[in-house]
């Protein structure tokens, strides 16, 4: 029964329910709950990184992701389209070529699985380093502009979520004008 640990228990939960939800996001045919249902997936997420002592990406997790881009997209489905709207249904066409995709990757990823032998996790020496590390560290890592260290890469993505928010704003207009 070595099986039956508390944190075993809490990751079988936790994947079923990012398993569950993240189903229920991509079938969903409204729109809004299918944010919501997303907000859960990246919740669920959170909860893996608390598990395997990663509290820092959790935090960004809740923080970047959960809170900040899902409102984002909530927004911009509150501009955009009507709250009792429901999504263009599906021809059958595209419903069997996404089952044939969605069961080629379950093919591909149970093939991997069973295939190759995959190296168990040591958390004692993940927990060794990270206790080593500061939130200074962390933070001259992402800011910095030397070898290894990713200020580029964070204005970019600012970048794009700057543009991505013009282009709902333009859309959102042009819809706004299409309605009158």
């Amino acid at each position: 029964m070595e099986f039956l640990t508390a944190s075993n228990i809490i990751f079988v939960i936790l994947s079923v329910t990012i398993l569950f939800f993240g189903v229920m996001m991509v079938t969903e045919t409204k729109i809004l709950r299918s944010a919501t249902y997303l907000f859960f997936v990246l919740f669920g997420v959170a909860g893996l990184y608390l598990q395997m002592n990663y509290e820092f990406l959790a935090a960004v997790q809740l923080s970047v992701y959960a809170g900040g881009i899902v409102v984002l997209f909530i927004f911009a489905i509150l501009l955009i389209k009507n709250l009792g709207e429901e999504k263009e249904k599906n021809s059958k066409q595209k419903s069997i070529m996404g089952a044939i995709a969605a069961f080629s990757g379950l093919a591909l990823c149970l093939i991997t699985i069973f295939k190759y032998k995959f190296v168990t996790a040591d958390f004692s020496r993940a927990t060794e380093i990270t206790s080593n590390l500061n939130m200074q560290q962390i933070g001259n890592t992402l800011m910095g502009t030397e070898k290894y260290q990713y200020l580029l890469p964070f204005e970019a993505s600012s970048i794009l979520l700057l543009a991505c928010i013009i282009g709902g704003l333009v859309v959102a207009q042009i819809n706004k004008e299409d309605r009158k």
